[in-house]
């Protein structure tokens, strides 16, 4: 199964996330062979970016086991986040983002998050899922799911956009749920793990 994991930082805690970074990254080197994609969502584009949320999408046997990941994650544990959404989630494109063409490094990525309308959206079964076509920039494509994976409650796509405008329209190809977010996200975002 597979699961969307978005840790989002409290305010001010940079330092500890820094000084956790090693442990972040033992604990995640333990789950490299489940890892689809990870990597920092950052504050802006210069120098001084600071992190503001950390995304991994991870293949795990059940939501216990996604559960068991997102809440032991030393992070987490220390208090550097201030929420967690934690979604079942599925891989329209088939890769992890290491199999993404465009390489690691290179122009600039975003995570674009597409929530529900709630009710509505927790009543609109998804048929068939397609990835959106013409967009080769796409990392990681896929729709948020409810705890079954019968329900879609929106989609997150990790993409390489020339700014954020682009980068949100990739969900307007989405034809089966274009009309249907509540609200969109667009987060500068950059690979993680270790060089």
């Amino acid at each position: 199964m597979e699961f969307f994991c978005y840790h989002r930082d409290r305010a001010d805690s940079q330092a500890l996330r820094d000084e956790l970074l090693e442990d972040h990254w033992s604990y995640m080197d333990g789950y490299a062979k489940e890892m689809i994609a990870r990597g920092p969502t950052l504050s802006g584009p210069g120098e001084d970016d600071v992190a503001t949320g950390s995304v991994h999408i991870v293949d795990l046997p059940d939501a216990r086991a996604a559960r068991a990941f997102a809440f032991d994650e030393p992070g987490y544990q220390a208090g550097v986040y201030r929420d967690v959404m934690l979604r079942r989630w599925r891989n329209l494109l088939g890769r992890t983002m290491w199999d993404f063409p465009g390489g690691r490094t290179g122009g600039t990525r975003y995570l674009v998050l597409g929530l529900g309308e709630g009710r509505e959206a927790g009543t609109f079964e998804l048929p068939d899922p397609v990835p959106p076509t013409g967009h080769d920039e796409l990392i990681a494509y896929g729709p948020l799911l409810s705890d079954d994976g019968r329900t879609w409650l929106g989609t997150a796509a990790l993409v390489r956009a020339p700014d954020p405008d682009a980068a949100r329209a990739v969900l307007a190809a989405d034809r089966h749920a274009a009309d249907r977010y509540a609200e969109v996200e667009v987060h500068l975002w950059q690979f993680g793990g270790r060089q």
